[in-house]
């Protein structure tokens, strides 16, 4: 049973920072994309970062200069460092087995994990 496990999350002033990390018990870990979504209140799930099986990385326009995403292979993880955070990025994280970049967008895959909270304050 594929499971992944998101941690990290939390309470951050604007201008603070955060590293979520998700660890994945996917034997085809280091074969797949993985990469991280969030989810507002409100609104819908939306891609955040990607990186490919050979380490391409993808970012959408809104984290572009402050997110980084990185993966180990050896350890199954995907991380997310968020740095300069904005009340704008106040959401639910989640982790995602299986990402692929299209050329224009970043689209989820099979597998997700549950999700952790991140919130930001002004």
């Amino acid at each position: 049973q594929v499971q992944l496990v998101e941690s990290g999350g939390g309470l951050v002033q604007a201008g603070g920072s955060l590293r979520l990390s998700c660890a994945a018990s996917v034997s085809t870990f280091r074969l797949n994309g993985v990469g991280w979504f969030r989810q507002a209140p409100g609104k819908q799930r939306e891609p955040v970062a990607s990186i490919s099986r050979s380490g391409t990385t993808n970012y959408v326009d809104s984290v572009k200069g402050r997110f980084t995403i990185s993966r180990d292979n050896a350890k199954n993880t995907v991380d997310l460092q968020m740095n300069s955070l904005k009340p704008d990025d106040t959401a639910v994280y989640y982790c995602n087995v299986g990402t692929w970049y299209s050329g224009t967008h970043i689209l989820g895959g099979a597998y997700w994990g549950r999700g952790t909270q991140v919130t930001v304050s002004s």
